[in-house]
């Protein structure tokens, strides 16, 4: 198999379902090697070839067997995506300390944890891609979303970190922001407005493209960040959103 990826060794976290699933599934179809992993096993199976692990990613030890998995099969590790994440949908006072830990878990502590373990190995080898799944949550405050959206800051701001740091390693590392991307964390936000149906509509109707994102959307974007074509892009946000934080706060459909 050829394409933009081709003979590449990837690390996907996160890819049983989602944003995940679809980076996962674009990879392996542009000739990438992917190991992926979930707390849980994927619901139907991965494409051919690809390495499902269980683990979770505020683990160390997790971590740590899922970066020797990927060396001890393919012997090289060329491309880290950090996308496992949770989200909860609270104001700072309704937030439990399990809450905390649970969310910073996955989505700092494991984007910590990941980036770690993987730089060392791609030090070695002449450097890399590293590619965090951010969000437009991590520039623009969603409501009742409050330690969510602290959390896609630290995300972004590492990112510009490691870029910095580690750009003469060869390690290039950059983050896609995600706008609203038609995926079950997606359903289950709407899902809790008063007014679900509404909320989905009015949603769509701020979007310049006229229709919500989809995960392949996220993936063409993940396949171009760790290609030779991206070869001089580092310490950058794409935000991907059909248009989404272009606009502004007026609704486009009352006009």
């Amino acid at each position: 198999m050829t394409g933009q990826l081709n003979e590449m060794v990837a690390i996907v976290t996160g890819g049983s379902s989602g944003i995940g699933r679809g980076i996962v599934q674009r990879f392996h179809e542009e000739g990438a090697h992917v190991l992926t992993c979930s707390r849980r096993k994927p619901g139907t199976g991965l494409p051919p070839g690809v390495v499902w692990q269980q683990a979770d990613v505020a683990r160390q030890e997790d971590v740590e067997a899922l970066h020797d998995a990927a060396l001890n099969r393919f012997g090289r590790i060329d491309v880290l995506v950090n996308n496992a994440g949770v989200e909860i949908d609270k104001t700072l006072p309704e937030t439990t300390n399990e809450d905390w830990d649970e969310l910073i878990g996955a989505n700092v502590r494991g984007v910590f944890l990941c980036c770690r373990a993987v730089i060392p190995t791609l030090q070695r080898s002449g450097g890399g891609s590293i590619i965090n799944i951010g969000s437009i949550s991590g520039y623009h405050a969603d409501p009742a979303m409050a330690i969510y959206n602290a959390s896609k800051g630290f995300v972004h701001a590492l990112t510009r970190s490691i870029a910095v740091d580690h750009g003469r390693d060869g390690i290039r590392c950059n983050a896609i922001s995600p706008g609203c991307i038609l995926t079950e964390m997606v359903d289950q936000a709407f899902a809790q407005a008063a007014d679900p149906a509404a909320a989905e509509r009015d949603a769509l109707a701020r979007h310049a493209l006229g229709r919500m994102g989809r995960p392949e959307d996220i993936a063409a974007m993940a396949v171009w960040l760790a290609s030779e074509e991206a070869a001089f892009v580092t310490g950058q946000m794409h935000i991907v959103d059909g248009g989404l934080t272009a606009a502004s706060p007026i609704n486009p459909a009352l006009f």
